[in-house]
């Protein structure tokens, strides 16, 4: 959270009115209870010109099988991230794949979670539809609102005003097409997922595996 605040503060500054991104990652800050000290603390910092900036970057892999890997990265230091990577798969195998290989089978989307006891779901998917979702579906005790990407923050807003509590509001990356391989391929991404989640400066890991 600290560098998802420091990133968005970086990108358009301290005044939330006018910065979409830190009123996002502020609902998320206060989602997982982050104290309000440690939020200011961190909008501070990024205000100065002495902390270093984070830079968003995606690496794809080739995983076990043929498995596509998008790795999201957050990192102040890009030399680093690229050794990590590197040592990931050669202890876990897999491949560093050309920029778009992977992301061509992948679909980028906003996605924001409504928990259904918070809303009625006719009303739900009204307003969602009015603003120009693309999706809507209810899994689970969670309502999934499917946006395109340019339009993720002004959809949110807009539920906002409405009086709809958003759980998560999150970029993700929705495989075309699932890639069945064999129990110990399997098991090798999954050793490989785990590798990668554990580093501090990986945000999040998306396959096409289909996982039985």
């Amino acid at each position: 959270m600290a560098k998802e605040l420091i990133s968005a503060v970086k990108q358009g500054g301290v005044d939330v009115k006018n910065n979409s991104k830190l009123r996002v990652v502020l609902q998320k800050a206060r989602v997982v209870n982050m104290p309000n000290d440690i939020v200011e603390r961190n909008i501070k910092k990024a205000a100065s010109s002495e902390q270093a900036d984070y830079f968003e970057m995606v690496y794809e892999l080739y995983g076990h099988g043929g498995v596509g890997m998008i790795i999201e990265v957050m990192t102040d230091n890009k030399n680093r991230i690229a050794s990590d990577m590197r040592i990931a798969t050669n202890k876990r195998g897999g491949v560093i794949a050309t920029p778009g290989s992977v992301t061509f089978n992948f679909d980028r989307k906003g996605v924001i979670q409504v928990l259904q006891k918070n809303a009625i779901e006719e009303d739900l998917f009204l307003v969602a539809s009015d603003a120009g979702a693309e999706d809507f579906e209810a899994v689970d005790e969670i309502f999934l609102i499917t946006t395109a990407p340019e339009h993720l923050y002004q959809i949110k807003e807009l539920l906002d005003q409405k009086g709809f509590q958003t759980e998560t509001v999150e970029y993700e990356w929705i495989p075309k097409n699932y890639i069945e391989c064999s129990a110990e391929d399997q098991a090798a991404n999954l050793a490989l997922v785990e590798w990668l989640e554990n580093n501090e400066d990986v945000d999040a890991v998306t396959h096409n595996m289909k996982i039985d």
